[in-house]
């Protein structure tokens, strides 16, 4: 039995999939398929050149988001001045290099000055800078000034750490490395007792 999609879900691929550009990738994967030795004219590949061609549209959405209107979007002036954390954020991006992805987890934290954001906007603007071609320092370091530069607080860290299919599959083949990077400002960078402090909430999940 097929699943009825909602109008929002509709809307989401009309969003994301652009008819022309579709075709046009679509053309280009099918090219890259004969060039690897492959019949594409298989079963198994027909359909495939169109399939690549939006699976790179959702994997690169992100360049159709602004980060820092996701937190505008949802900012309140509230008196509170101790650290807000939000770990385990699921990362799932593509390596510029070679277009393989990086998985991993990033680690957000700040201290307000005078404007806290809706939970859900951090995770949001992770994926807004994931779903492009990056290179993990660079994501790093986004997250870190789009949080710095829209809500102003006292500090802000981000730690990532991912495990690159570039290095696991290709290359040097190292099965179980990680990853990891740091950006901090104001408090986070400057006192160590409050880096320490961050560091200790989400030092389970350090490798």
């Amino acid at each position: 039995m097929a699943l009825v999609k909602s109008a929002s879900e509709l809307q989401d691929e009309r969003n994301i999939y652009d008819e022309e550009k579709t075709a046009k990738l679509a053309e280009h994967y099918k090219a890259i398929l004969e060039l690897l030795g492959e019949d594409v004219n298989r079963e198994g590949l027909i359909k495939t050149p169109v399939r690549v061609a939006k699976a790179m549209q959702f994997l690169t959405k992100g360049y159709k988001d602004d980060p820092e209107e996701i937190l505008k979007s949802a900012m309140f002036n509230e008196p509170y001045h101790q650290m807000v954390v939000v770990k385990d954020i699921e990362i799932y991006s593509m390596c510029e290099h070679h277009m393989l992805p990086f998985i991993g987890k990033a680690h957000i934290g700040y201290i307000p000055r005078n404007y806290i954001t809706g939970l859900s906007k951090i995770p949001r603007i992770v994926e807004a800078y994931a779903r492009r071609l990056q290179v993990q320092e660079r994501l790093t370091t986004q997250i870190k000034e789009c949080i710095q530069n829209t809500l102003n607080p006292l500090g802000v860290a981000v730690v990532i750490e991912a495990q690159h299919m570039c290095m696991q599959m290709r290359g040097v083949q190292k099965q179980h490395s990680f990853t990891t990077t740091s950006d901090f400002t104001g408090a986070f960078r400057d006192n160590l007792a409050t880096r320490e402090e961050f560091f200790n909430i989400i030092g389970h999940n350090m490798h």
